[in-house]
């Protein structure tokens, strides 16, 4: 699977760019009208630090019109797109990555759709390697931005 639609922050040297929540949720809906399927984005980040906010902001900019919520206890939730199914994981609570076989991950991986995973390192080898790697991190002396690192 080819996922070699590498998006990095407009204006960001190096990918690195801070940004207030509703920045976030900007350059999110960009990224997602940007995006093109087939593509993994792997979302890390500390609880509390924007990961959600910022998956429902790529939905919307891929046109999913229905509420996207964390998929913390289902795992799984796929979402329609307007171009392509946009699939939402949260590997939080797996333990291993052989967990993955009974989430659908195989499937998943061979649609052609948007695949957007939270706590992707819980997918160990099994996460592709062109996957697009975004970190959002705190800020210590600013509580109303967030680091996003991509790329």
């Amino acid at each position: 699977m080819d996922r070699g639609h590498h998006v990095i922050p407009s204006r960001a040297a190096r990918g690195r760019i801070a940004l207030t929540e509703p920045e976030l949720v900007e350059w999110g809906e960009r990224f997602g009208r940007a995006a093109e399927a087939p593509l993994l984005v792997a979302i890390t980040g500390e609880l509390g630090a924007g990961k959600t906010t910022l998956v429902q902001a790529i939905c919307r900019g891929c046109g999913v019109t229905d509420p996207v919520t964390s998929p913390t206890f289902a795992l799984v939730h796929e979402y329609e797109g307007a171009a392509f199914p946009v699939y939402h994981l949260d590997l939080y609570r797996l333990s291993s990555p052989k967990d993955l076989t009974n989430l659908g991950w195989d499937d998943i991986m061979e649609r052609r759709a948007l695949v957007i995973v939270e706590w992707p390192e819980r997918a160990g080898s099994r996460l592709p390697h062109d996957a697009v790697a975004i970190e959002l991190e705190y800020i210590d002396d600013d509580p109303y931005r967030r680091l996003l690192m991509a790329g």
